[in-house]
This record gives C-alpha cells, sequence and structure tokens, in this order.
C-alpha cells in the first residue's frame, strides 16, 4: 500500500485517471494545469501504455513520428528530436519519459496499481476506485484511459503446459528480450505484430515458421532517417503542418487524393498507386490514394489487385505467394493495414516457411511443438504468440465498473460497445473515457484524437466548476441516438464486411458491432465542438 492509503482511508481527490500512456499523461498535465488534484493508476511498472507492453522486436508506429507526437507544447515539439520517419518503440517509449520528466508529473503517477473495480456512489456523487493490492481512491471524476489495445488475447492452445520449449506472447515481451539464435521458431499470427516481427526473427533464427489463418495486406513503410534539415524544417513551420493534418480524415499531415479510382485510366491508377507504394510509404497514406476506396467496391477492388501483383512480384515461390495473398472476401484496407519492412520479402529466405492453418487448422501443443487438425506436426523450440487483442473493449470489460443503481457496464456492453461520443456512458455519470469506442480513435491519428478529447473534456470540467455543476451525465436518448448515427455512418462504408478487430470478430464469442467513428476528425470534432457549444447537449447537467 501507499503511504497515504490504508483499508480504511481511502485517498481523496478530484480526479482518479486509469491508465498512464499517451492520454493519461496528457489529461494528468491537463487536470493539473486546471488545478484540479489528480492520481493516474498504472497496471505496468513503467509509463508508456501501448509502448511500454508492446517491445517485441520490430514494433514500430505507423503514423509518422512528426504527427504522431503531442502538439500542446511548442517547446516540446522543438527541443525533442525525432531520429525516424516511423519512430520504433523504443524511441517513442524514451518520448513518453522525457514528457513525464519534463512537466514533472510522475510524482501523481503510481505504477503496479492495477485497477480492479470503480463503483460510483449515487448519495455522495464520488467513485470509489480500488487497485488489486486494496487500495482505494475517492474522487468525483473517475477517467479511464485505458487504451483500445492493451488487453491481450491470450492464447488458447490445448497442451500448451506441455510445450518444452519457451512461449512468449508479442504484448507480454520480456523486459531483457528474447534470444532466437540457433532455434526453430513459430509464429502464430500475421497482424501488425506478426508483420512487424517476421523480419526481425527470420534473420536470427535457424529456421522460421509462420503459421497464417488469414492473409493480411501489409504495405512498405519506406521507413528512413530524418534528416537534420527535415527536422529543421518541420519544427519552423510545426503549427502549419499540425493545422493542415486536423483537416485530414485521419488527423495527421498526408496529401489525400480527391478522385475516384474509377473516373481515371488504368495508366494514371497505377501511377497513383505506386506512388503510395514506393513514395509515400505506410497504410494511411494507402488508403488515400484515392477517395473513394473504402465505400466503393469497384475502386477497392483495384487497390487488392495492386497490392496483390506487388506480392506476387516479391515473393518468388508462387504457391506461397498466392497463400500471402488476401482473398476477395476481405476487401482492402477493411481490416487495419499491416506496414511493413521487407515482410514479404523475407519469404523469400531459405530458412523461412509459411503454413496454411485455415486449409489445416492447429490444434494443439505438443512437448516438442505444434500438431495440426491432419496429424502433421511441427517441431519447435519456441512458439512466438501474436494473437492480438480484445481491442476497444477488453480493458474497461476487465475491470468491474459500476454506475446507478449498481449496474454493470459489462453487462450493459453485452451487446457491444454503448457510449455517447465515445466519450460517456448513460448511467455512469461523471465517468469519461478517452479516445474510446464510439470515437475516431483506432482509425485516426491516435495522439491527435486524444488530445481532442483531453482538451474537450478539460474544458468541461472547468465549466462545470465554473457553472456549480457537480454531476455530469449522458441522457440516454443521446446515447441512443450517437449508437445508431455510428452504425449508420459504418454501414455507408465497407468496413463491416470484414471479420476485424473494428468488428470484434477477433475474440470468440465478442458481439459483432463496428466499434470505432468512421466519419473521420474534422466532422468528429464539430459534433463535439457543437455540443460543448451549446450546453453540452445530450447531457444532464446537475
Amino acid at each position: 500500500m501507499s503511504e497515504n492509503s490504508t483499508p480504511s482511508s481511502p485517498v481523496r481527490l478530484d480526479a482518479i485517471v486509469v491508465g498512464a500512456g499517451f492520454a493519461g499523461i496528457y489529461q494528468l498535465y491537463s487536470l493539473r494545469r486546471i488545478g484540479l488534484s489528480a492520481r493516474v493508476l498504472e497496471a505496468g511498472d513503467g509509463v508508456g501504455g501501448t509502448w511500454y507492453w508492446n517491445r517485441y522486436p520490430g514494433a514500430r508506429c505507423d503514423v509518422e513520428s512528426l504527427d504522431y507526437s503531442y502538439s500542446f507544447s511548442e517547446e516540446l515539439q522543438q527541443e525533442w528530436d525525432w531520429t525516424e520517419r516511423y519512430a520504433p518503440q523504443p524511441e517513442i517509449l524514451r518520448y513518453i519519459n522525457h514528457v513525464v520528466d519534463r512537466f514533472d508529473l510522475r510524482r501523481d503517477i503510481q505504477l503496479n496499481a492495477r485497477v480492479t473495480s470503480a463503483v460510483y456512489d449515487e448519495v455522495s456523487g464520488l467513485w470509489t476506485v480500488t487497485t488489486g493490492a486494496g487500495e482505494r481512491f475517492v474522487a468525483p471524476y473517475c477517467i479511464m484511459a485505458t487504451g483500445c489495445l492493451s488487453i491481450p488475447q491470450a492464447p488458447q492452445f490445448p497442451g500448451l503446459e506441455r510445450f518444452q520449449g519457451e512461449w512468449h506472447h508479442s504484448a507480454n515481451w520480456p523486459l531483457d528480450g528474447v534470444n532466437f539464435a540457433g532455434k526453430r521458431v513459430g509464429l502464430i499470427g500475421t497482424g501488425s505484430s506478426g508483420v512487424q516481427m517476421t523480419p526481425e526473427i527470420a534473420a536470427r533464427a535457424a529456421h522460421l515458421t509462420v503459421f497464417q489463418r488469414t492473409a493480411n495486406y501489409s504495405v512498405p513503410a519506406q521507413n528512413e532517417p530524418i534528416t537534420a534539415e527535415q527536422l529543421k524544417e518541420v519544427k519552423a513551420h510545426y503549427g502549419a503542418r499540425r493545422a493542415r493534418a486536423l483537416e485530414t480524415h485521419t488527423g495527421h499531415f498526408l496529401i489525400a487524393n480527391d478522385k475516384s479510382a474509377m473516373e481515371v485510366n488504368d495508366e494514371e491508377r497505377r501511377k497513383e498507386f505506386e506512388f503510395r507504394w514506393r513514395g509515400a510509404g505506410g497504410g494511411f497514406r494507402m488508403l488515400r490514394a484515392f477517395n473513394d476506396l473504402m465505400v466503393n467496391k469497384q475502386s477497392n477492388e483495384k487497390a487488392a489487385d495492386f497490392v496483390r501483383g506487388k506480392i506476387r512480384e516479391t515473393v518468388k515461390d508462387p504457391a506461397t505467394a498466392e497463400l500471402l495473398c488476401p482473398k476477395d472476401d476481405l476487401p482492402f484496407g477493411t481490416k487495419r493495414l499491416c506496414v511493413d519492412s521487407d515482410y514479404y520479402q523475407t519469404f523469400n529466405r531459405p530458412n523461412v516457411s509459411l503454413v496454411d492453418v485455415k486449409a489445416d487448422p492447429l490444434v494443439e501443443a505438443t512437448p516438442t511443438g505444434l500438431r495440426t487438425r491432419s496429424g502433421k506436426d511441427y517441431p519447435l523450440d519456441m512458439i512466438v504468440f501474436a494473437t492480438g487483442f480484445d481491442a476497444m473493449t477488453g480493458a474497461l470489460k476487465s475491470i468491474d465498473v459500476r454506475g446507478v443503481g449498481g449496474v454493470s457496464l459489462r453487462d450493459k456492453w453485452e451487446h457491444g460497445p454503448r457510449t455517447y461520443l465515445g466519450l460517456a456512458v448513460a448511467g455512469f455519470p461523471n465517468m469519461f473515457i478517452l479516445a474510446g469506442p464510439g470515437s475516431p480513435s483506432v482509425l485516426s491519428n491516435m495522439v491527435h484524437s486524444i488530445e481532442l478529447h483531453v482538451d474537450w473534456l478539460t474544458q468541461c470540467l472547468q465549466d462545470a466548476r465554473t457553472q456549480g455543476v457537480q454531476r455530469i451525465e449522458a441522457l440516454q436518448s443521446a446515447e441512443d441516438e450517437w449508437v445508431r448515427h455510428v452504425n449508420e455512418v459504418a454501414d455507408r462504408t465497407l468496413y463491416p464486411t470484414a471479420n476485424s478487430w473494428y468488428m470484434g470478430s477477433n475474440m470468440p464469442g465478442k458481439p459483432r458491432v463496428f466499434m470505432p467513428y468512421v466519419a473521420g476528425v474534422p466532422a468528429y470534432r464539430k459534433i463535439v465542438t457543437e455540443v460543448a457549444a451549446q450546453g453540452y447537449r445530450g447531457f444532464e447537467l446537475a
């Protein structure tokens, strides 16, 4: 227990923030700025959230570092020098720690404090937040900065306990790393983590076997060092870069093509795709090659065919190339696009093999490796799971959150997440979610969307204090209307046609609901700004 908490005397604060990633850290800074006392409770033994836990080899952000960074402090922007176009995990973690120390935030962050419950008391109007160690914290406001990708999907393999080698999950990687030298490694999962790890493991292991259930689209990052001249130029005009990013669909600096893929000829279309593939680099840039890739099946198929052509060009063995080509039932970009460095090229190495576990599923681990349904054994010294996350809702549902009348958030979200603006939940007064389901979050530059939410919420709390408001709660009618709107907007796109973690489809038994808000950053910002300007329309203020 910390020195100021005992089972009988909880710590009293103005606000409790759960999670010390990008969102929790900026929220703490902002609460302090308006004079509210706060404590950030973090499950890990370091700050950084996603970038603390995901330290697997090759872990790298798929948004350019110059955009995937805070914009709230001009001094911070000027003093920090990013070294690569797409920052690797260790550099992002150094940056987050620099921010925490730069603004003296560490003294209000409590590590190794996994929150197990958050309960609202209607009489006192206070939230009581309890950790696994039994510490209690009481405050009027409870702010969930728990992240969208923070609860790993645990390996569900019969016989794993008998496996005599070592196994690791990408989201719980050993701090001192893993030695692949001389090992036969099996990698399960070909989403972003698996795609980033594949070249790294292949370069070090004796042999790498990649077990693939569903082929995914991956585009080259075209990562490169940032030169001193580039840094100087960006820093001289950082404000303009940020302002331009605010007007893009995804909230970061890129050039979007405003033409349909079907209004240009084959040559012009191929040229634009080539530019995105070779020059522009990165998943978000590829998605903006034309303005209708995510809404027009015909245009989307042109992008999909282009990428399949690149895979066949790159991978020398035709059978392996075909296995790596996503099928027609997965539209391009409807699952999170992977961004890679030499992923497809890695399958040309003599020490790498690809196994189709859709055709012959893995059924168990044996003492010496993995076995498929047909009885084929794969001898392995190590298994690496890149099996993803219980996305968007997993972290919040892992906590026993109870609102008015003791209603459980888990029960309320049994058929999928329900929020108002992705910020609040009816029946849970004074509880707010940062970059949660029902907001652009994972379909945008997360740091921008975090800053938007934190700034909005901080202003809301300041207004509440000025007006003597003690209870802020989303109206059920506003929540119902927002959920309807989020689904309506999603249904105009191709996103819901895919089995993706955006839909919860990667988790057995999880309701199939499209969770992020797909209309884009400018549209969303306009809505939340108007809500605040109209006296927080859709909220009951008491």
